[in-house]
């Protein structure tokens, strides 16, 4: 791969010392799914996760990370971030919120620190992919460096 783009995600990790390795892959801009970016890169959906920006109605903003084909299960990301109810946020807030794009939102490097869940299966693999802050760009990385990059709480959160 060519000079790696420098995101904000890369350049957390990079000073965490946490070691990754970045996937590149091309996008159609139709396209941006995590089945997609599981597709090209070949790697399989339950080990490439999907960043979603959420809100609870207590803690706000949230960024969730989930596998590829999987629904978040809203009832159980309310339980396990202390809130009654928790939702989407809406399209047009996250650049905003985050400082990222769809199919560019890593849970990494936002431009403020949210609270981040995990879906719990990332820990039963060796490795995961997630956004590394820019469309067509993955980390590949253990689940465990992560969550402790993120400062992540894990907990089963699909259905």
């Amino acid at each position: 791969m060519a000079q790696a783009k420098k995101t904000n995600a890369v350049r957390m990790l990079e000073g965490m010392k946490i070691p990754f390795e970045l996937l590149e892959y091309a996008i159609d801009e139709k396209e941006l799914s995590a089945e997609d970016a599981a597709a090209k890169t070949g790697i399989t959906p339950e080990r490439t996760f999907k960043t979603l920006c959420c809100r609870g109605d207590k803690s706000g903003v949230m960024m969730v990370c989930v596998p590829a084909g999987r629904e978040l299960d809203f009832k159980a990301l309310a339980a396990a971030s202390g809130n009654k109810s928790a939702e989407l946020v809406h399209l047009k807030e996250v650049q905003g919120l985050t400082g990222y794009v769809r199919g560019g939102c890593s849970p990494l490097g936002t431009k403020k620190k949210y609270p981040v869940i995990v879906d719990a299966s990332a820990l039963s693999f060796d490795f995961i992919t997630v956004n590394a802050g820019h469309r067509g760009l993955l980390f590949k990385l253990a689940p465990s460096d992560l969550v402790r990059a993120a400062g992540a709480k894990t907990a089963p959160v699909v259905r």
